[in-house]
């Protein structure tokens, strides 16, 4: 068990999701939701920080996104270059280490990986919070890439062939704009999180509600198989 003594969370994983659908009802480009989505993963880190969470575990791009319009998927692209190079620095100032999970090939842009191998780079002594950002990830993913260099023992031997085996298993995970999926997120680590689904797309997730989410998290009693 990984809950803090008090019962709060202290890994939490999100699944943001609802960019697309809140820059629609505001009459703007997709990119523009995409960018105040990230505008909110860095409100809500910060928060995390005050709220006492040790790791937050952000989807920020899937395996199955390629399948987006390409228009859309380039300015992905190029969002997440710039926003590594304009914000890491900061980030690193206020004490983030920083980590990128997913598939570094083809067709993730050479440039790209370089600017998330930079920031792990700055970061890695950082150790007030981590913020793992899952990008070209998918769960299916990742259990597949780490059999194919696993070749005997048990669970904890299989974890180091994972992204990132440092990563503890999240207390909580949490899905906004109100689907209840686990859309191929966390799969091997999530096995025993809990789950909340909230209403609000990405981008309308408060501090409130982030507070409300860890709140329901610290009523619930966990099992892990037991009674």
């Amino acid at each position: 068990m990984s809950a803090r003594a008090d019962g709060g969370a202290r890994y939490v994983a999100i699944i943001t999701d609802g960019n697309g659908r809140w820059a629609k009802r505001q009459g703007l480009p997709v990119v523009a939701g995409h960018e105040a989505g990230a505008d909110t993963v860095k409100a809500r880190l910060r928060d995390a920080v005050d709220l006492g969470i040790e790791e937050l575990t952000v989807y920020s791009f899937s395996t199955e996104n390629w399948n987006r319009p390409p228009d859309e998927v380039s300015a992905l692209m190029g969002m997440m270059g710039r926003r590594i190079e304009l914000e890491t620095p900061e980030l690193h100032a206020e004490g983030v280490r920083m980590r990128f999970v997913g598939r570094r090939s083809d067709p993730v842009p050479g440039a790209l990986i370089e600017r998330m191998q930079w920031a792990e780079r700055l970061t890695a002594a950082n150790r007030r919070i981590t913020l793992f950002v899952a990008f070209n990830y998918g769960g299916r993913a990742e259990i597949i890439d780490a059999a194919r260099t696993f070749n005997d023992g048990g669970e904890e031997d299989f974890r180091r062939h994972l992204y990132a085996p440092e990563m503890h298993d999240p207390d909580l995970i949490i899905r906004t704009s109100g689907e209840q999926r686990s859309s191929n997120f966390l799969l091997w680590q999530g096995s025993y999180a809990e789950l909340i689904f909230r209403p609000e797309l990405w981008p309308d997730f408060s501090r409130q509600a982030f507070e409300q989410s860890l709140e329901e998290f610290a009523s619930r009693r966990r099992r892990f198989g037991g009674r």
